[in-house]
């Protein structure tokens, strides 16, 4: 064979090879497609005191493991349990006075009986008088004294049933329910709850990461003081082409390759995926609308997010923000099972060259 023909015949092969693989990639880009931008993600919570105080101890050190509960650092308390005190005596004062209240109840008790007598001896020497006022036996001077008097003592009456009703509304319906008492006893649970607040816990297992604080801090209510990443949180962000998971369903699995570890493929499930990308978000501030102006003849094109999951715990020495490489593929269809493992195990060891 002359060098004319072999530099034919691999032209042709290379042609062939050419389309071969550009269908490949069309097909692959719908069944199996791959992406590079991918990043764990996961929660951070700030952690901040509910109470203010400068800072006595602190009991953990830069991206330090710790578990629920495990104290992070302390508030100095002395304050607080001077607090304590103060609503312990309130509360005895409470009762104290709930007690008048219950011996000025039966004083009142007692002068509505005394007002109820009175009452009742005017309110008959009334009605005798004015049956004797009709007979013409006595002056009407003396029937409007007697019903004078009849009208004083039901006002006295009312007057001291009104006064019943003032302590009783103070009291409650039982013992311990008075209105000094109620506040007394809420005032006393905040105090124990601000000496329980001057020990910050961690809320959850996690990793304390990017620590600043030092004793002798001031800590003031709601202002973070350390930076928290539960563990368990992290799930994977990846962002495909548009096109490219138009037709992702529940039947979709998913290959991971991490930066970190390079060649050591991970299974991940299909999470969700966003409904939506900022681009196209509007915000009703009164003004125009932007219309965003591309001269290109082909545009790029749009990514959307895709989010997976992994029942298992991530690799040791991930973070938030480690780079991934993502191969969607449909798990009943073993060809594509196995041209993405193939291209992503290929792609993992590019980027670890690169």
């Amino acid at each position: 064979m002359t060098a004319d023909h072999k530099f034919k015949h691999w032209m042709r092969t290379l042609i062939v090879l050419f389309i071969v693989l550009f269908f490949y990639i069309i097909l692959a880009d719908r069944h199996a497609p791959i992406t590079t931008e991918g990043r764990v993600q996961g929660y951070v919570v700030q952690i901040a005191p509910e109470v203010t105080g400068k800072v006595t101890e602190v009991l953990v050190a830069n991206n330090q493991s710790v578990n629920q509960g495990d104290v992070l650092f302390k508030i100095d308390d002395r304050k607080y349990h001077i607090a304590l005190q103060q609503a312990q005596l309130s509360l005895q004062s409470a009762y104290e006075k709930e007690a008048t209240l219950y011996s000025q109840r039966e004083a009142a008790l007692a002068n509505i009986a005394r007002a109820q007598a009175t009452y009742d001896n005017s309110h008959r020497e009334y009605s005798r008088l004015q049956k004797l006022s009709e007979q013409k036996v006595i002056s009407q001077s003396n029937l409007d004294t007697a019903f004078a008097q009849n009208q004083i003592a039901r006002a006295a009456l009312k007057a001291e049933k009104q006064n019943l009703n003032v302590i009783d509304a103070q009291l409650g319906d039982q013992v311990g329910q008075s209105t000094p008492v109620q506040l007394a006893q809420n005032n006393l649970e905040k105090a124990r709850l601000d000496i329980i607040n001057t020990q910050v816990v961690a809320p959850s297992d996690g990793v304390v990461t990017n620590l600043q604080l030092e004793i002798g801090s001031m800590a003031n209510t709601n202002l973070p003081l350390i930076t928290f990443v539960p563990t368990g949180s992290m799930w994977i962000a990846a962002d495909f082409r548009e096109k490219s998971v138009a037709g992702l369903s529940d039947e979709y699995r998913a290959f991971v390759t991490f930066d970190a570890y390079p060649g050591q493929i991970y299974p991940f499930e299909v999470s969700s995926r966003d409904y939506g990308v900022s681009t196209a978000q509007q915000t009703p501030n009164g003004a125009l609308t932007k219309v965003e102006v591309n001269n290109r003849w082909v545009r790029d094109a749009q990514r959307t997010r895709v989010n997976l999951r992994n029942d298992e715990a991530m690799p040791q020495a991930l973070f938030i923000g480690s780079r991934a490489t993502i191969s969607l593929y449909p798990k009943d269809q073993p060809f594509w099972h196995f041209m993405a493992k193939v291209q992503i195990l290929l792609a993992s060891w590019f980027h670890y060259i690169y």
